[in-house]
């Protein structure tokens, strides 16, 4: 018996779907959410990545505010770009692209976006109202990965959860959701020792460690919940670009023993901008004392 698939791309369509939904009740009502969004430079995956998001951002209703910059940017000035969408009242979600390009400091540049509308979810204040449990705004793919979690499993509480990676962006965040579901949570890394024995404990084993297919079909607990959040191009004659995408779990070993799996690609993936306009129709609604309409 093979684990269950868990569609992200299905699950993010249907997700989307409610939050152009709900932003068409917004609008009739006089709001319209908006996402700015800042490209630094030229990079082509960060252009691809930001065309989505925007096409996305129009698709479900929201107003999309993009501001390119070239490369040579000063740091003072895309510093001071960021203060100025912070003051806009027009703006309720601010996303940096990155990597940023050399000789540009991200981290200033996240520390300067103001928390209520840090829709990525990665300023140290964001960090901390997460760690602390207060209402804040969650990194995306994390949230992501909870949201198709409790697909398969609507009640954590309880079970033994092991989160490979304790990166912040993924990591760090993943574990915290985790055990604000009341889960029992250890996070394992590149020196934790006998790291097969650990993941074998888990009923909820997430993968977010960026080595490709790491996790080994043995180190799967029968019938556990597979989270894959990695995303890793390899080496493949066989296709057409010679190469294919990978996570970091060995998908073919993994379906045999787990109950269920997400993909990669298909899985997490789609899930991050899904969730990237589920943070922006947050923020607009809590900036105006708004309930936060139910997605499902």
């Amino acid at each position: 018996m093979t684990a269950t698939l868990i569609d992200g791309k299905a699950f993010a369509e249907g997700l989307r779907g409610r939050i152009a939904a709900a932003v068409e009740g917004l609008v009739r009502a006089g709001t319209q959410p908006a996402l700015a969004v800042v490209l630094v430079g030229e990079d082509p995956a960060s252009q691809v990545y930001v065309r989505n998001k925007a096409r996305q951002t129009v698709e479900v209703g929201m107003r999309s505010i993009e501001h390119k910059l070239p490369a040579s940017v000063p740091q003072g000035d895309l510093v001071a770009l960021v203060r100025a969408l912070n003051a806009d009242p027009q703006v309720d979600g601010i996303l940096v692209q990155l990597p940023l390009p050399k000789g540009l400091d991200a981290r200033p540049v996240i520390e300067a976006i103001d928390p209520d509308k840090d829709v990525d979810g990665l300023t140290d204040v964001s960090a901390g109202r997460l760690a602390s449990g207060r209402p804040g705004l969650v990194p995306c793919t994390p949230l992501g990965a909870m949201m198709l979690l409790r697909s398969v499993m609507p009640d954590v509480a309880g079970a033994e959860a092991v989160v490979v990676g304790r990166s912040n962006l993924v990591g760090k965040p993943i574990a915290q959701l985790l055990l604000a579901a009341d889960a029992t949570v250890t996070v394992a890394h590149s020196r934790t020792r006998d790291l097969a024995a650990i993941c074998r404990r888990a009923d909820v084993l997430v993968a977010a460690v960026g080595r490709p297919e790491m996790v080994r079909g043995d180190w799967v607990k029968p019938g556990a919940i597979v989270i894959d959040v990695g995303i890793n191009r390899i080496a493949d004659a066989s296709r057409p670009n010679g190469t294919r995408l990978v996570g970091d779990v060995n998908f073919e070993e993994a379906r045999m023993v787990a109950g269920a799996i997400t993909p990669v690609p298909g899985g997490v993936g789609p899930m991050t901008i899904a969730c990237l306009l589920r943070n922006t129709l947050e923020a607009a609604c809590r900036r105006r004392g708004l309930p936060m309409p139910d997605l499902g």
